[in-house]
């Protein structure tokens, strides 16, 4: 049995969400759901439509520091994706140590914006996905739920007042030595204040996007 299944709760190492409740083991995601209920120090942008046009990727932090209760939200946003059976074939790596915030930046083609203030690694885990399915089928499954994830908690940043940048180009083997798994990453997350707001770029018309099939 697994440790989801024995109710245990599993943080980062050096991590655990700020938010502190009695449990009661009949309430199923409860410490989930008070997170998401707690109302941050500053207005959260509840127009989903309005985050989705907003979100810009960002190469130049702020040095401000991000609210835990704002962690907190992101990280509890990306529970809340969807994934192949509920199995949640992902996990979630939150890297607080400055050296190791430097070496990843090697890690990741020598991109200096690695080093963020909230930098977050999507693995994907599809040991969870507890389908009877051939191993590739599993990990398709696995790279759809750790991205899915990672997209979640990309707007839950955008809505919270925060920017972030998608990193996509990394050095697997070196990634998983810096944070110390065997589960390969899919995509990191940095997050933090900007120095500065962008504009919306243009993007394709939807008749150039869309093919319809009859």
């Amino acid at each position: 049995m697994d440790s989801k299944a024995k109710g245990e709760k599993m943080y980062p190492i050096g991590y655990e969400p700020k938010i502190e409740i009695t449990e009661d083991p009949n309430v199923r995601n409860q410490l989930l759901n008070e997170i998401l209920k707690v109302s941050p120090s500053e207005v959260v942008d509840t127009d989903l439509f309005a985050v989705m046009t907003k979100r810009r990727s960002t190469r130049k932090f702020s040095d401000k520091i991000v609210e835990t209760e704002k962690i907190d939200k992101i990280i509890a946003a990306a529970d809340t994706a969807p994934t192949a059976g509920n199995y949640q074939g992902f996990e979630i790596f939150y890297v607080k140590s400055p050296e190791k915030k430097k070496q990843l930046i090697d890690a990741c083609n020598k991109q200096p914006y690695v080093n963020a203030p909230v930098v977050l690694i999507f693995c994907k885990n599809p040991s969870r996905v507890k389908f009877d399915f051939p191993e590739e089928v599993l990990k398709k499954f696995a790279i759809q739920d750790a991205t899915l994830a990672a997209a979640y908690s990309q707007l839950a940043a955008q809505a919270l007042g925060l920017s972030s940048i998608w990193i996509g180009m990394l050095d697997e083997k070196k990634v998983m030595k810096i944070i110390g798994t065997k589960l390969i990453p899919s995509s990191v997350l940095c997050i933090g204040y900007p120095e500065q707001q962008k504009y919306p770029k243009p993007r394709r018309n939807l008749k150039d996007l869309v093919h319809v099939v009859w």
